[in-house]
């Protein structure tokens, strides 16, 4: 059995995060098994999304973060990894000079990618589960500045379509009805004559809800536990969801909002429960990583 290591570094709205992932090959499919993911609140989108440019500060913080990652990777044995920059760093005017210094700075690429092909990378980190699922359902990746939807009948992809909705968006007051519409419309139509859904949900936020709920491997979680859940965070302060709830300064404030997009999305389709598989973006983007190796691409830190 050949064991061999790779990574993912995923530039998002609210988060930087890196993770690392083992990869098993003994002639059959090949086992993605995570190793470790470190994950950094560089926050871009607060500023990407208000001012549309990333500022000083937070480029200085990104080039650090990116440094300590190429580190990280090469102290791992790392093989071959992909960066990927979100909807933050599509939103900011100053995104693509600020890969281009990232890579004079730190070595490390980063490619600019689409809303779409974010949704296709994340549809494809979890698409070995979905057998175990439902034959009909949506799959939600909320994130800070975006929500990549797919849409599932059979156990295979009908449509996949990425949205300007996400938690830090909503925060900063940046989404209006007809951005909620547009998504509400999409879904809509897309599920038309699809019935009995259930609805898969990807992120940070709803992996520490899901933990929060005690959900067990393979459990749905009920949309009146989730409610209640999202109900019993928004009774509180942000100082007191930082105790009571032993939640990150950065997932305190963004957990209801994303709390509340599933929710939502759930009453769309007449969802009465959502799985947590706990994969997201940072495994699609591992698994291309992958397959950029066997095609012949290898990192040379």
């Amino acid at each position: 059995m050949e064991i061999r290591k790779f990574a993912a570094v995923d530039i998002g709205s609210n988060s930087v995060r890196l993770l690392i992932a083992n990869v098993l090959q003994n002639g059959e499919e090949p086992l993605f098994k995570k190793s470790s993911l470190i994950r950094v609140p560089v926050r871009l989108g607060v500023n990407a999304f208000t001012d549309h440019k990333i500022p000083e500060v937070s480029i200085t913080h990104l080039e650090e973060t990116m440094l300590a990652f190429k580190y990280l990777m090469k102290a791992n044995d790392v093989i071959h990894y992909k960066g990927c920059a979100t909807s933050a760093m599509r939103e900011a005017v100053n995104g693509p000079r600020i890969i281009k210094r990232i890579k004079e700075k730190t070595g490390i690429n980063i490619e600019l990618i689409s809303g779409n092909l974010e949704a296709d990378l994340i549809f494809n980190s979890q698409s070995a589960s979905l057998g175990k699922i439902q034959d009909n359902c949506l799959f939600v990746d909320v994130g800070g500045g975006s929500t990549e939807v797919t849409v599932f009948s059979k156990g295979k992809p009908v449509s996949a379509k990425s949205f300007p909705i996400g938690t830090i968006r909503i925060l900063q007051n940046q989404v209006d009805k007809e951005a909620w519409k547009k998504m509400k419309d999409w879904v809509r139509n897309k599920a038309a004559g699809l019935k009995d859904f259930s609805m898969i949900g990807s992120g940070g936020n709803i992996n520490r809800i899901a933990k929060l709920a005690q959900l067990k491997p393979g459990k749905s979680l009920p949309i009146e536990k989730l409610s209640s859940i999202v109900q019993m965070m928004r009774s509180h302060t942000y100082e007191e969801r930082l105790k009571l709830y032993d939640l990150n300064p950065d997932r305190a404030d963004v957990i209801i909002p994303a709390g509340d997009i599933f929710i939502t999305m759930m009453k769309w389709i007449d969802a009465d429960k959502i799985y947590v598989p706990k994969i997201g973006l940072g495994d699609g983007i591992v698994r291309e990583a992958y397959k950029e190796y066997l095609n012949g691409k290898k990192i040379t830190f």
